[in-house]
């Protein structure tokens, strides 16, 4: 099933006292910003939002939206998705894919043995990790960088990864 809006970045803290908030953004250009923007808080239904303004401090994006206008107001849209519409982005290359659409495939390693389900994606420290779920209930949390990433079908609904070295020994042992 395709989304029609892909989460690209999530609002983390306040920053200073006119109602900026710093902006984890998981796309490689800020230029989609110019695009029009979606929030959403958890499982609610996301909700337009128009951005002011937008600069780069410190390695990341600190953002200015209608209607917050002081430290309190973007207190309260900490932890928020920040969403674009798929018809908004930019194609994909041949070996790309929005990482919407490798939720819920099924996780192989190189010889074709399926280790579980991509559940969901964190940016710790702006770095992609993937919470994979195996049959029997355990998290692995696989960082998720090409050197790692082999393949995928989207189709097939399949991913397949080459682990680091000992990552899964943590995990399963």
């Amino acid at each position: 099933m395709t989304k029609t809006l892909i989460h690209m970045g999530t609002l983390s803290r306040p920053h200073g006292i006119k109602g900026e908030i710093c902006a984890d953004w998981h796309a490689e250009a800020p230029l989609l910003l110019e695009t029009p923007l979606w929030l959403q808080a958890g499982q609610m239904a996301p909700r337009p939002v128009r951005l002011l303004a937008c600069r780069q401090h410190k390695g990341r994006l600190l953002l200015q939206l209608e209607g917050v206008g002081d430290r309190t107001a973007a207190e309260g849209l900490r932890g928020q998705k920040l969403l674009v519409a798929r018809t908004d982005l930019p194609p994909l290359g041949q070996d790309e894919a929005y990482v919407e659409d490798l939720l819920g495939c099924t996780v192989t390693l190189p010889d074709g043995r399926p280790l579980g389900r991509l559940a969901h994606v964190e940016y710790p420290a702006g770095q992609e990790i993937w919470s994979i779920q195996t049959p029997e209930g355990r998290e692995i949390l696989f960082p998720a960088q090409p050197c790692f990433i082999e393949a995928f079908d989207l189709e097939a609904g399949i991913v397949r990864i080459a682990p680091p070295e000992g990552l899964l020994d943590i995990y399963l042992s």
